[in-house]
């Protein structure tokens, strides 16, 4: 059994992207995708997600919000979440671009103001602003990363999850 080769820059298997876009474009139904997470709570600040057939994710709280600082605490996932979400979209895009991506970080820095979680103001419990800054080695020209950065930003489910309105319902059964 011989394997072909799906990846030729960036290590994207963008035959994969490819099959989904053709079959999106025939059957636009198949873009329209669910996906889920189930939260355990573990005690005290700890829990874990469980998604797929991945091993669970733990979160807890630093000590000073009195957790066991066993994981990274929701908070800093959202900000992991946005910041993995953006590096899929460099990727991708900078694979069918054309763009070798030699090294690719991205720091990302929110801000929260905890009166309202603490239960000591009414108000806005959330991130007031999330900064991110890209950097992104590569033999791309200034205009070509631009490009690229200009899609990918104007492409991220999680970025755009997070700067707009999203219905919410959150049942107690």
């Amino acid at each position: 059994m011989s394997t072909k080769a799906t990846t030729t820059l960036n290590d994207v298997n963008m035959e994969a992207v490819a099959g989904l876009a053709g079959k999106i474009q025939e059957a636009p139904d198949v873009a329209d995708t669910k996906w889920l997470a189930q939260v355990k709570w573990n005690g005290g600040f700890r829990s874990e997600a469980k998604i797929r057939d991945f091993s669970p994710l733990s979160s807890d709280e630093p000590p000073a919000l009195g957790g066991t600082d066993n994981g990274p605490n929701p908070v800093e996932q959202v900000l992991a979440a946005l910041g993995n979400c953006l590096a899929v979209g460099y990727a991708a895009n900078a694979t069918v671009a054309g763009i070798k991506i030699n090294d690719l970080t991205i720091d990302l820095e929110g801000d929260l103001d905890l009166h309202t979680f603490l239960g000591l103001n009414e108000g806005n419990a959330g991130y007031s602003n999330i900064s991110v800054k890209v950097n992104i080695d590569s033999n791309a020209t200034p205009e070509q990363l631009e490009a690229l950065h200009s899609k990918v930003t104007n492409s991220s489910p999680v970025g755009h999850t997070l700067s707009r309105a999203v219905p919410l319902n959150i049942e107690l059964s």
